[in-house]
């Protein structure tokens, strides 16, 4: 039934933020007209957590070694903003995209489910 995840980031300097996830990331896309880009992702998995109050919704990007990842980025010009923390369930860190936000990226320790 259910075929694929697409997930949206909003920024008020789109182009910026697409051109780091195609030029530095290295994710590769297609254009949907207009220079919108629809980025291929690898896969992906999804986590119900429970919350207190209304529920919101977060992004991170997944990696196998986060000390390799962040050096690669950083050689990239890309900006840790914070350390690597061990949370228990991975290594938890996040990255500056260019219009000031900031992107979670971790390396899971938690068993993977298969893919399909």
């Amino acid at each position: 039934m259910i075929n694929g995840l697409h997930a949206i980031v909003f920024s008020p300097e789109a182009d910026k933020v697409r051109a780091f996830y195609r030029d530095v990331l290295g994710m590769s896309s297609v254009d949907a007209g207009g220079g919108w880009l629809i980025f291929a992702m690898p896969p992906a998995e999804l986590a119900v957590h429970p919350s207190e109050g209304n529920g919101h919704h977060e992004l991170y990007l997944m990696c196998d070694d986060i000390h390799a990842t962040l050096a690669e980025l950083a050689a990239k010009g890309v900006e840790a903003v914070r350390g690597v923390s061990d949370q228990g369930w991975g290594l938890l860190s996040a990255i500056r995209l260019p219009d000031g936000s900031e992107l979670a990226i971790y390396q899971p320790r938690h068993p993977t489910p298969p893919r399909s």
